[in-house]
């Protein structure tokens, strides 16, 4: 089992950035796959970035390549997603989630399914 309280959302202008972060506790974190999603209103909830247990391999979605960037450090038990060059229709709720799984192909990566636990997410919003 392992628990995740994701934190650092808040309200930021068009242009500006914020780190979130995903601490975990319980199990062995390090032997997770972490990924963060996102939700807006009314709408799925999508793929954001991921990166394998290692630390060694991420992913991003298009939308957000060049300007988010994942991180993890095993020794705290956290993953980060430092968000750059914000966007208004970044607005959505993050989450994080992790995979307790040696493999980590783009498919795993992206699935909201391939996920074991989750966090209760942190609300970011981009004003215009």
């Amino acid at each position: 089992q392992v628990q995740l309280v994701e934190s650092g959302g808040g309200l930021v202008q068009a242009g500006g950035s914020l780190r979130l972060s995903c601490a975990a506790s319980g199990r062995t974190f390090s032997r997770y796959n972490v990924g963060w999603f996102r939700q807006a209103p009314g709408k799925e909830r999508e793929f954001v970035a991921a990166i394998r247990w290692s630390g060694g391999i991420t992913q991003y979605a298009d939308s957000v390549k060049g300007r988010f960037t994942i991180s993890r450090d095993n020794a705290k038990d956290t993953v980060n997603l430092q968000m750059n060059s914000l966007k208004p229709e970044d607005t959505a709720v993050y989450y994080c989630a992790a995979d307790f799984s040696p493999r980590f192909s783009t498919a795993q990566a992206m699935g909201v399914a391939e996920y074991d636990y989750w966090g209760q997410g942190t609300q970011v919003t981009v004003s215009s």
